[in-house]
């Protein structure tokens, strides 16, 4: 079985970052703050490296890290962590789809933090 074979079978795969893409597009569209006016998300790495995407990792560490491309013209590349709530958490472990743990869009929402300056985001799931 081949590496990209393994990452369709996590849980933390293609078909979640196209969804948490998506729904960062639509927070940074109705965002309010001025700085990211004009921001949108052109995808998120579901290829973080390997160790990252074991059970055990996630449960020890309760992140992933991996890249986003993020900005005016969705090209800028951030660092990504995605940080995984009690509920992430129980779906990862038994192999779940993780899409019902990304907050539903809120304006001004607290589960978003980006850091334009040091190119970071932070994206906090249910």
């Amino acid at each position: 079985m081949t590496n990209a074979q393994k990452n369709i079978e996590m849980p933390f795969n293609e078909k979640f970052c196209t969804q948490l893409e998506y729904r960062l597009c639509h927070e940074l569209e109705n965002s309010t703050n001025p700085n990211l006016k004009g921001f949108w998300c052109d995808g998120i790495s579901w290829f973080p490296t390997e160790n990252q995407l074991t059970k055990k990792y996630v449960n020890d560490n309760r992140k992933i890290e991996t890249k986003a491309w993020i900005g005016k013209d969705g090209q800028g590349e951030y660092r990504a962590t995605i940080i995984f709530g009690q509920k992430a958490l129980s779906k990862y472990a038994r192999g779940l789809d993780l899409t019902e743990t990304i907050p539903q869009l809120e304006l001004d929402s607290k589960w978003i933090e980006i850091d334009i300056e040091n190119k970071t985001i932070n994206i906090f799931l249910l």
